[in-house]
């Protein structure tokens, strides 16, 4: 089966990784067909191995090799699929679209901080099949209320984000 890890923090204050580099621990972990998608911690790879198998594995092998705490979160190409035709919010001139990955739950936590935070103009988010999406003027994502949440130390295991043009790039190379 085809999937994507999406890794937590990486390339960010102070984890500086190359990705080949990660892609080497993934091989050698044991999956196949090993690739990048942009800098900022995406692994494309192959697997017989169910996802949560997969991240223990990973996440091991990522710790033990490069020396922190690694974060990933595993989801096939049916799901980032499905993730990204789930998107609430039509892509819109001067806006961008981000999509939450995370532990169980955590899709409440984020409608709940972002719900009591001031919005920007025209900022949107929602709860779809446990995903959370955000819509966010271009500019106002780290200055808004919400984005200011997001760098709580108490959700840095729990989730990870990325732009919907970063799940197109991804499916791309899956085809």
């Amino acid at each position: 089966m085809k999937y994507c890890a999406f890794l937590r923090g990486v390339n960010v204050k102070g984890t500086n990784m190359k990705m080949a580099d990660v892609c080497k621990v993934f091989s050698d972990a044991g999956v196949q067909n090993v690739s990048s998608v942009l800098a900022s911690g995406n692994i494309l790879f192959e697997s017989d191995k169910n996802s949560a198998e997969l991240k223990k594995t990973l996440e091991k092998a990522m710790s033990e090799h490069f020396n922190y705490e690694a974060f990933l979160f595993i989801k096939n190409d049916n799901e980032i699929n499905e993730i990204l035709k789930n998107d609430p919010f039509p892509p819109i001139e001067n806006f961008h679209n981000y999509i939450f990955l995370g532990s169980e739950k955590v899709e409440e936590i984020l409608l709940e901080e972002f719900e009591k935070s001031g919005k920007a103009k025209g900022e949107k988010g929602k709860i779809i099949n446990n995903i959370f999406y955000w819509q966010v003027p271009k500019g106002q994502t780290l200055d808004s209320n919400f984005g200011k949440v997001l760098g709580k130390k108490s959700l840095k295991d729990k989730m990870t984000s990325r732009n919907s043009n970063t799940f197109e790039k991804i499916i791309k190379k899956f085809s």
